[in-house]
């Protein structure tokens, strides 16, 4: 079943400072939308908002042309990875991914994993960072009754081997989901992302070709010439 996610009108402003200005962004199911822009351009704000737990002056959310305000108190809506951990540090990870997961034979075929089979019964604390991002990255893609997933910088201290996996859940994720990414290393994003948007001075701006970073002033023309769409 196809869901479409529509937000528009969006402006926010920190004190005199406006970051979002008239934001509108669609993504449908299938949909791998990846968001660049500088630090600071509004990129997390932009997510934060989406999801709800950031104030904005003006936004406009509407799932399956239901209008929401705060899109985390719908259950099956929108999943959401923050920059930060939302697995509590004192919390196994069999125990975490049951919350979400529930079924016992779901949570048995989600570390039955080569990255994290040996991890399932430590607490949080005491894996690495990067494992524990993937964890939650494969975590929020698995719940089958979300329609989207928002995605803060995923690929942050993930090895590079980890990247190329998370890479593809997300693509087979894209199957039945909408997905909206942004992270500072664009190489991923661009990879992985089959919509691809700068978010610049305030405004969202759909990429359809990548001359365009460049005119933007994203990114030199040299580095420009070494990615490809």
């Amino acid at each position: 079943m196809s869901h479409l996610l529509e937000i528009d009108s969006v402006n926010k402003s920190f004190g005199r400072n406006r970051v979002l200005t008239d934001i509108y962004l669609k993504c449908e199911t299938g949909d791998i939308i990846g968001i660049l822009g500088s630090n600071g351009s509004g990129k997390s704000t932009l997510l934060k908002i989406l999801f709800g737990c950031q104030h904005a002056e003006q936004k406009f959310i509407r799932i399956d042309g239901k209008i929401f305000d705060k899109t985390y108190k719908s259950r099956g809506e929108i999943a959401y990875l923050p920059q930060d951990s939302f697995i509590p540090q004192n919390k196994t990870l069999t125990s975490a991914v049951k919350l979400y997961l529930r079924d016992k034979t779901r949570v048995n075929m989600f570390f039955n994993d080569p990255v994290l089979n040996n991890l399932q019964f430590n607490k949080a604390r005491y894996i690495s960072g990067g494992e524990l991002r993937y964890v939650e990255i494969k975590l929020l893609l698995s719940i089958d009754d979300v329609k989207f997933v928002l995605l803060d910088e995923p690929f942050n201290g993930i090895s590079p081997l980890n990247i190329e996996i998370i890479k593809d859940m997300i693509q087979k994720s894209a199957k039945n989901k909408g997905i909206i990414l942004t992270d500072h290393d664009y190489r991923n994003v661009i990879d992985v992302a089959n919509k691809r948007y700068l978010l610049y001075d305030g405004g969202l701006k759909i990429i359809k070709d990548k001359e365009e970073l460049a005119l933007r002033g994203y990114m030199s023309k040299a580095t420009v010439s070494k990615i490809s769409f």
